[in-house]
């Protein structure tokens, strides 16, 4: 195989590559193999015409569309191995040079990771974030607590009421035309919730145990299903119970309910210590991608498109994988939301761009400055997940995955960089 290379604009070197003639004929004749049985040749049997005789009656270049599924992928192959430096972010674009029965040329354009010069990312200045923590925060948390320790209780000497929870049938239509998805019995309702359909839960308010009621709304504009969005509608409703919470009293019984200690003080103490943890972690973080944005605010980057195309195709996945995990198509999701794959795209279009942005920059940092992680570091954290699995260090190195170890790797490598900019920047 002879090549020659030529570096194009925008991150991107063409390799304009010559098969060994050889192997391209070799090629050829597998794929005469292949394709042969399509072959129905008068005066032989389906499959058994000699290549000869096809390529008389059709040309040689029958042939040639299998012939470079086959030859493309080991000369790509090979073009790699002889050019150690050279790293691929994407599939390569493919063009045919030249080509006959036996001689073929080939041009692979490469994109690679752009250069680019690294902004400061030492002796930067930014504003320190506090963990803040009030009296309020900590009442919050214990009004948390009661309401999901709370008790329900049956009303029946009033009307029901903002916060209660009742239970209800209902039958909705449009023009009188009943509509999938509008009828239910013995519904649970928390009034107040915002669950139903705005002016749906107000007009509940006030009804009786054995009520009943139309109810007059409106489907808002954007609603999902397109042939209700913006109908008026009647709901026949029926209310059959009215329950209301009760709330424990915070006392020193109720600390003893929902927690380990004895004291209400204690149980304050102790509420108040963890968000104080939580809220320390999350300034941490704060601070730290403000940091990172800090950074790539200071470095200029070219990224070729596919790089950004390639990500935004990842997040996509990613977020449909999310959907069918919670039992839901991609294709229902759009149709509910009236949304679609393409609109999806545009809006991940900007955080691909700082993504992709963000790794390189990251990987530009930990060459500058050789963070490496070490091989003791590596098997510390190995041990860390064999505990965790209740296995020994060599069961668990048996059952490793590939990505696994570099995931390891990586997130050491991560933690150090991290370590190293909060170290060699200034928050005030």
């Amino acid at each position: 195989m002879n090549y020659n290379k030529e570096i194009l604009e925008n991150s991107e070197i063409k390799y304009v590559v010559e098969a060994d003639s050889s192997a391209w004929q070799n090629a050829i004749k597998e794929a005469y193999n292949k394709s042969k049985h399509k072959f129905n040749i008068e005066g032989f049997r389906k499959g058994k015409a000699p290549m000869s005789v096809i390529t008389r009656m059709y040309g040689v270049g029958v042939f040639f569309d299998d012939a470079l599924d086959i030859i493309l992928q080991d000369l790509y192959v090979e073009l790699l191995s002889k050019e150690a430096d050279l790293k691929p972010v994407a599939r390569p674009n493919v063009d045919i040079v030249a080509i006959s029965d036996t001689d073929l040329k080939v041009a692979f354009i490469v994109t690679v990771a752009p250069e680019f010069t690294l902004g400061e990312y030492k002796g930067l200045k930014l504003d320190k974030i506090n963990a803040d923590v009030t009296d309020e925060m900590v009442a919050e948390e214990i009004a948390k607590a009661q309401e999901k320790a709370g008790a329900w209780e049956n009303v029946t000497d009033r009307a029901c009421q903002k916060f209660d929870t009742v239970v209800i049938d209902y039958s909705g239509s449009v023009n009188g035309v009943k509509f999938d998805g509008g009828t239910a019995e013995k519904q649970n309702l928390e009034l107040g919730s915002g669950m139903f359909i705005p002016g749906f839960e107000e007009q509940v308010e006030g009804m009786s145990i054995g009520d009943e009621k139309d109810i007059n709304v409106k489907f808002p504009e954007e609603y999902g299903a397109e042939d209700l969005a913006g109908k008026d509608a009647v709901f026949a409703v029926k209310l059959h119970e009215i329950k209301k919470k009760i709330l424990p009293e915070l006392n020193d019984d109720f600390a003893k309910d929902v927690s380990e200690f004895d004291t209400v003080e204690e149980y304050k103490a102790d509420i108040k210590a963890k968000l104080i943890k939580t809220a320390e972690e999350k300034a941490n973080r704060d601070m730290e991608n403000a940091l990172l944005d800090k950074i790539a605010d200071n470095t200029q980057i070219n990224i070729p498109d596919v790089m950004i195309e390639e990500q935004i195709e990842e997040m996509i996945s990613e977020f449909e994988y999310r959907l069918s995990y919670q039992g839901l198509k991609a294709e229902d999701y759009y149709k509910y939301t009236n949304s679609s794959r393409d609109e999806l795209r545009l809006r991940y279009n900007e955080p691909a761009q700082k993504q992709v942005k963000m790794r390189l920059i990251i990987a530009a940092i930990v060459k500058a400055e050789n963070i490496k992680a070490e091989e003791a570091e590596i098997e510390a954290k190995i041990a860390d997940f064999a505990k965790g699995a209740n296995k020994s260090v060599e069961e668990f190195k048996k059952t490793m995955h590939p990505e696994q170890a570099s995931y390891i790797e990586n997130e050491i490598v991560m933690n150090k960089l991290i370590d190293f900019l909060m170290a060699n920047n200034k928050f005030a």
